[in-house]
């Protein structure tokens, strides 16, 4: 200790002219050296982020009619399901990431482990989500415990993997270089897992049970038959296709996982945590108290819920009030894509004209294309303009969130510098609410289409729910954007702010890293 007290003496000059600096020399090379990430490492990492929005799109966009057409669940328990499974999700991400924090170190390391183990479970219950048991009476038992399953254990993938990134390399330049790389693949994963789904379940639409009126209209015709295939696709092969399309999904995540394992290498010294982890409560009061953080999360939960709206039930949509059953798969393609293609414009956008306006900006521009949607006469080619259309914005609810959240990071630890090493608690927390609000929103849509008198596997539905149908998607969404846009107004966090506390904590940790380099060389004369 009093050696390196008396290094701490020692000015730069000094340091250069002892003998033992070729000594210091060598051992920052072989510090950066050893933090530098290849190209392959940044890949295998990224690939890992794969699984959790392959498999999450395909929940997404097609869960509820599954369970509505193909499984034929009353809608009242569907909405049970989907609520609970979601609202089981978001409670599970603190609780796991609580868990995670206290793991002890193994020599493949803290996180990877629990990707390991909850890789093969995870993928048998998602594949028996899509399965439907050959009975009746404990139907919604299955669904529910085996969606609540699976959400459990991708959390278990995922929170690991999300907090993998600060324990891949210790330098910063590093770090967020891998995170690009994981959320250009992320933005793909969402293409690929409505792509797979979509295209594969498309081949084969379930029939559809024509009404009292429709059976009278087509007795005089001998060629009448159900959704006009003479049954040639039956319910199994219906039944079928989701289950391939699952089989699918499932290789891939195992693949991904496994890439991640033999790719990625974590280091045992940036495994310790930095502070005590705190627990359930005590950390939603740390971050819920932090006013900037607050506001953030409440603009996001309404523009979150509006898009969740939008997406959970526009497969309904497109197939009964627009009538193209036999296209949704192809429409909600064309969404995905328009929003790949548009999150570099909106990066530009944002470091152009600022994160603010390019929420007001980006949220905005889907409001014009959900009253279109509805107003206009069904028309595909109109419909899939409007998709591509939509798919702008759809890129900026995905991408800003996650752009903004650093800011309010930032913020805190300029009016906390003493609190270190809770920042995971901003995400997991953030991830918390939005699960909860996608469970709420889910629940209360199918409920809602449960009172207007949704018929399963219905040619056509009451005109209530066509009513139902386009509030879901186009009134309720415009309503909770604006609601989300107003509080946004009095979010504190401008440019200048943000410039501002990114200055202060560059000081901050130039001083940080001067004060730990000059220990170090100091121990080494």
């Amino acid at each position: 200790m009093a050696k390196g007290e008396g290094g701490e003496q020692y000015s730069n000059a000094s340091l250069l002219s002892k003998p033992g600096n070729s000594d210091s020399i060598s051992f920052a090379k072989k510090h950066e050296h050893k933090n530098k990430l290849s190209v392959c490492n940044k890949l295998c990492y990224a690939i890992g982020g794969a699984p959790y929005q392959i498999t999450g799109c395909a929940l997404g966009f097609f869960l509820q009619i599954y369970l509505l057409d193909v499984a034929q669940l009353d809608p009242f328990y569907a909405s049970i399901i989907l609520f609970v499974g979601r609202a089981w999700d978001a409670i599970t991400d603190p609780t796991v990431g609580f868990l995670v924090s206290r793991s002890p170190w193994t020599r493949f390391g803290r996180m990877l482990p629990w990707i390991v183990i909850s890789t093969p479970v995870a993928v048998v219950s998602y594949f028996l989500i899509w399965y439907v048991p050959p009975f009746e009476d404990k139907k919604v038992i299955w669904y529910l415990f085996f969606y609540c399953l699976f959400q459990s254990l991708q959390t278990c993938f995922h929170v690991p993997y999300s907090a993998l990134t600060m324990f891949i390399s210790s330098e910063q330049k590093e770090r967020d270089s891998a995170t690009a790389y994981r959320m250009t693949v992320e933005v793909l994963g969402t293409v690929v897992g409505t792509a797979i789904q979509g295209q594969i379940v498309g081949m084969a639409n379930a029939p559809c049970v024509p009404g009292p009126g429709e059976i009278l209209a087509g007795m005089s015709n001998s060629s009448f038959g159900l959704n006009g295939t003479d049954h040639v696709i039956s319910l199994e092969h219906t039944r079928a296709a989701y289950m391939i399309a699952s089989g699918v999904i499932c290789l891939i995540y195992v693949l991904c996982a496994i890439v991640l394992f033999f790719g990625v290498k974590e280091q045992k010294e940036s495994s310790r945590p930095k502070a005590e982890p705190l627990s359930f409560l005590q950390g939603i009061k740390l971050v819920m108290g932090h006013g900037p953080y607050a506001k953030l999360v409440m603009v996001f939960l309404f523009t979150s819920l509006a898009f969740m709206l939008l997406e959970g039930n526009f497969a309904l949509f497109c197939s009964y009030t627009l009538g193209f059953r036999n296209d949704f798969q192809n429409i909600l393609l064309v969404i995905m894509l328009s929003a790949t293609l548009t999150i570099p414009f909106w990066q530009w956008f944002l470091t152009k004209f600022g994160k603010k306006t390019a929420v007001y900006v980006g949220t905005l521009c889907a409001v014009p294309f959900m009253i279109l949607v509805v107003c206009l006469k069904s028309n595909l080619i109109v419909t899939y303009f409007v998709s591509f259309a939509a798919g702008v914005s759809v890129a900026a609810a995905f991408l800003l969130p996650w752009s903004m959240l650093p800011d309010v990071v930032d913020d805190f630890q300029v009016q906390n510098p003493q609190a270190t090493g809770h920042e995971a608690l901003f995400y997991s927390f953030y991830v918390f609410f939005t699960k909860f609000a996608s469970g709420v929103s889910l629940g209360i849509s199918t409920l809602s289409l449960d009172f207007a008198g949704y018929i399963s596997r219905g040619c056509s539905q009451p005109t209530e729910v066509d009513i139902t149908l386009k509030v879901l998607v186009s009134a309720a969404p415009i309503f909770l954007i604006v609601v989300g846009l107003v509080i946004l107004y009095t979010y504190p966090i401008d440019e200048d702010k943000r410039q501002c506390n990114r200055k202060i904590l560059q000081e901050l940790r130039d001083e940080a890293e001067s004060e730990t380099d000059s220990t170090e060389l100091s121990k080494m004369i």
